[in-house]
Order: structure tokens, then sequence, then C-alpha cells
């Protein structure tokens, strides 16, 4: 990666307004001591979204001091504490609640160091960035994919089941949102399931359930291809071909299976290296004290059968990686 990259004019993503931020010149410090509080290493999507964040900073001469939550809130309230405490130049937090960082932002702002979000967004707090993706446009391109599948396939009145995320998340709620958005008026209908927490464990045991509550069931949406992928397990293992998968993320197997039958009809892009590549040069900027856009959107694009050759998925997600910062 080039350490020199600043914003263009125009963030160029998909369905971003972000305004554009205008950079004369480098002025970045060295040697930047920047902090991470994620919210879990229990999601491929996560373990990706920290290599891409360590792969970034190690190019551009940082430290990285990274802490896991693991999923609890008063442990990422405590590291966020403990990266005050260490006085690095800036924090970059993955929620594992919107509200529940709120006396961390706090503390973070009176100590004077910036904060970016990543991924999930917080509610209230003094935050100068978020960094992710449009995840309600996402869960409505995969809607949309889904109805134009079925209505190619001639079936009408499809019973759509859909895996959850976390219970209260921001993700979860915009890809739901999303997605039952691109189906009102389509003539199906949609089964809340259980939350299986992005974890395809969960969602093979929350599929076995679903299945013998709806033997009718046409589609299966879940909020991530890992879930996705966890009930594409269950139908295969009950011969039940006739079912449509569909998930969020672009996790690469998801892709693979996509190539290979017909059964998985859609995903939309979220690579999470470059996500966290791009979260760390607007760290850069913000400890630079540089003016940054509130979202910065790292876009996204929809895979269907038809065009998934068209997308590199030889690593763990598919590669997809607009121009929104500058070489």
């Amino acid at each position: 990666m080039n350490t020199r990259r600043h914003f263009i004019a125009g963030l160029m993503a998909a369905g971003s307004l972000v305004a554009a931020l205008a950079v004369s010149a480098p002025a970045y410090a060295e040697g930047l001591k920047i902090g991470f509080s994620q919210v879990t290493l229990q999601s491929p999507f996560y373990v990706q979204l920290k290599n891409g964040a360590e792969a970034a900073a190690k190019a551009s001469g940082d430290t990285l001091v990274f802490l896991d939550a693991n999923g609890d809130v008063s442990k990422q309230n405590n590291d966020i504490q403990d990266l005050i405490t260490q006085g690095v130049d800036a924090i970059i937090i993955n929620p594992v609640n919107p509200e529940a960082v709120t006396p961390s932002l706090e503390a973070a702002a009176a100590a004077g160091i910036p904060v970016i979000t990543v991924d999930r967004p917080v509610k209230g707090g003094q935050v100068v960035a978020h960094v992710g993706r449009d995840n309600k446009a996402m869960g409505k391109l995969v809607g949309e994919a889904v109805v134009a599948r079925l209505k190619a396939d001639g079936v009408t009145n499809a019973k759509i089941i859909e895996i959850q995320g976390d219970a209260g998340g921001a993700v979860m709620m915009d890809r739901r949102d999303g997605f039952h958005a691109a189906i009102e008026g389509s003539g199906h209908t949609i089964t809340e399931g259980p939350y299986a927490e992005y974890i395809r464990a969960n969602a093979v045991t929350a599929m076995q359930d679903l299945l013998q509550a709806n033997p009718d069931v046409k589609v299966v949406y879940a909020h991530n291809d890992d879930m996705a992928l966890g009930a594409l397990q269950v139908l295969t293992e009950n011969n039940r071909t006739d079912v449509l998968i569909a998930g969020v993320d672009g996790l690469s197997e998801a892709l693979q299976t996509m190539s290979a039958g017909k059964q998985y009809v859609a995903t939309a892009l979220n690579d999470p290296q470059y996500l966290g590549d791009v979260t760390i040069q607007v760290a850069r900027e913000a400890a630079a004290k540089k003016s940054v856009p509130a979202f910065v959107d790292a876009g996204t694009s929809l895979v269907t059968p038809e065009n998934v050759s068209k997308f590199p998925h030889t690593a763990l997600f598919a590669e997809y990686r607009p121009e929104i910062l500058k070489k």
C-alpha cells in the first residue's frame, strides 16, 4: 500500500453521499500509535478487518495497538480506557453495542484523541468519522436479486426465511430493512428466524429447526454469507436443492458455491481487508487534525451467478476496492 494516499474530491463509492476532502500536501506525523478496539474475532470477517488494518498500519510505519472485546461491552470500555491511558494518537472502535461505549467516547474526547468507528456505527458521542458500507443498500441489492430470480423461475408467493445477525445491531437492522424493502410488494413473505450472531455453527442449528417448521420454504436469506453457508449445509443434508440461498459480505466460499451451482443466488461485496486499510488512512487524517467526512463509504457491488467470474475470490473474501483513496 502507498503510505501517502489522500482522499480525492468526491468519494467514488456506490450510494455514498460523502463530501469531498481536499488535501494539498502530505502532512502526516511519522510513527503514529493507533488503537483499535474490536468487537470480536469470532467471525472471519472481523479477523480479516484486523489483518487489513494491521497491514496498512505497518505499511505506513505506524503501530497498531489491537484489543479484542470478545463481545463484552464492559471489556470494550476498559480496553478503550487502556488505549486512552497509553496516549494513542487515534482510536478505532468497532462497537459491541452502539450505545454502551458513550462513556469511552467522552473520555477520548476529553483526552483530545479522535475516534473513528468502523463497520458498526455508534449512537451519540463524539466520533470524527465512520468508515463502513451502506448495509441497507446491500440488503436491498440482495433482495432485488432474489425477487428477480424468483420471477425468472416463475415462483410466486414464496416463503423466505431470514436468519438474522445480532439483536439490536445497526448492521443487522440495516441488512434486514434493506432486504425487506426489496421484498415489499412482491407477493413473497418473510419469516424472521433467530439471531445467529453471524456464526455458521449457530445458523446450522437454527436452520435445522427452521426447516422442520417451514417445509414450504423457497428462499433463505442470511445477514452474512457464513450463516447462509451454514443454512445451505442443512438444506443439502436434507436434499432440498429447490431452496435458494442469499447472503451478504462476499465470502469467497459463497462465490465459489455460486459458480458451482444455481442454488446460491446473491451476495453483496464487503471486502474487510480493504475496510481495515481505509480505516487506517482515515485515522491518520484525523490524527493530523485534518477534516474528514462524517461517513466514508468503502463501496459494494452485487454478485450473482451471472457476474461472479468478474470478482477475484481467491482470498477469504472477494476483493472489491473502488477508487476511494488517491494513490
